[in-house]
């Protein structure tokens, strides 16, 4: 149809006609072709190079524990008399705690103080029969001399002496032995009143007023004294990211509820083994984070932090941010507008031009993150460059 169409064109025009038509159509379709050629450039979506501040972090969740706490126990079995604390309650160190039925050991320590009298009236009396067999010994023997007794006479007297001087020593070695034992028993009295070992906060209390305390087999733990002071941060890195974890590295962390609070602090260890599930507490005695048992393997680290105004709390949640490098108002790009080249550290990027052409160039970044680049060579604020969320990236 459009050759017919063509044809009748050409027997109207004439030659010289057919020409300009030519030169026309060929016009239409050059601005049509360089139309399209221009239009993906105005399509494509671009971003604008500019100054800002950039971070690379590793991110991890914790637990906040007290830096310092201590669990106060009873080490002697009975009821509880007095509770005198609470939680809550501010105590200072020596302050009495806890007052427990002191009957059981008051009655032992009362006997052993009853038998250690008897033996020193014991040791008495027998040093009183040693002074005898030594007079009588001495008179056998001014006898001996002027041959006015036995020899028998005189060997039972010196036997009589030396079985003296045995009984005072075995009189002494029970009183030793008593005595260590009525230290052991005034000591076991001296738990029944149960005193603060560190001034701090009772944050917990596990017994209560009236209760019978058992502590036969193990220590039954009475209440907790923490010094919130400074404060712990338990966080738990993965596995995949805790190499990148150092003492000493910079980490600050947020609070459920406190966002728009940091909180600053240094990385003090890094735990060499994972939390078992069977291991509920850490090397300090702190509690670990609840997914330990969970089969993510997840490592420790630990950074503490001042607590001065009490605003951290035991067991709080942290989200924390380990900060592995940082630079601040430098030139960025976002990194779904790079390309890896398979050149570490290096980059190709598509630069819109002013005449709207594209370019591809080569950048070298610095400081990165899962979302933007620090850009050391290649471009400049106020440059645009084109954007492609499924760009490759440099692993």
């Amino acid at each position: 149809m459009l050759s017919g169409w063509w044809g009748k064109l050409e027997g109207r025009l004439g030659k010289g006609g057919r020409l300009l038509v030519a030169i026309v159509v060929l016009a239409v379709l050059g601005a049509g072709a360089a139309a399209s050629m221009r239009r993906p450039a105005q399509d494509m979506h671009t971003v604008q190079v500019a100054r800002a501040t950039i971070e690379s972090s590793v991110t991890a969740l914790g637990t906040l524990q007290p830096r310092r706490y201590v669990d106060v126990g009873a080490q002697v079995s009975g009821q509880i008399f007095r509770l005198l604390v609470q939680p809550g309650d501010v105590v200072k160190e020596g302050q009495l705690l806890v007052e427990i039925d002191p009957s059981v050991q008051q009655a032992t320590v009362d006997a052993g103080r009853a038998s250690l009298a008897a033996l020193r009236a014991q040791l008495a009396d027998q040093r009183a029969q040693h002074r005898l067999a030594g007079q009588q010994h001495a008179r056998q023997r001014r006898m001996a001399a002027d041959e006015a007794t036995r020899e028998e006479d005189v060997q039972g007297a010196e036997a009589a002496l030396a079985s003296a001087a045995a009984r005072i020593d075995h009189i002494q070695a029970q009183i030793a032995q008593t005595q260590a034992t009525l230290k052991a028993d005034e000591a076991r009295l001296g738990y029944t009143r149960i005193y603060a070992p560190m001034a701090g906060t009772v944050v917990s209390v596990d017994a209560r007023q009236g209760q019978t305390l058992n502590a036969t087999y193990q220590t039954p733990n009475v209440l907790r004294i923490a010094d919130l002071g400074t404060m712990t941060v338990w966080s738990e890195v993965s596995e995949a990211d805790v190499r990148r974890v150092r003492p000493g590295m910079p980490v600050y962390f947020t609070t459920l509820g406190g966002e728009t609070r940091r909180w600053q602090g240094k990385v003090r260890q890094v735990l060499p083994a994972p939390p078992t599930p069977a291991d509920k507490t850490g090397s300090e005695g702190a509690a670990t984070p609840a997914s330990a048992a969970s089969k993510v393997i997840v490592y420790t680290a630990l950074f503490d932090v001042e607590n001065a105004d009490g605003e951290l709390m035991p067991q709080m949640t942290a989200q924390v941010s380990f900060i592995e490098a940082s630079a601040r108002d430098v030139v960025t790009v976002p990194l779904a507008s790079l390309t890896a080249n398979g050149e570490r550290g290096h980059f190709t990027a598509r630069v819109l031009r002013a005449d709207g052409e594209v370019e591809t160039r080569r950048v070298k970044v610095g400081v990165r993150n899962r979302f933007s680049a620090q850009v050391l060579e290649g471009l400049q604020p106020g440059e645009r460059v084109v954007a492609d969320s499924a760009t490759e990236r440099e692993s």
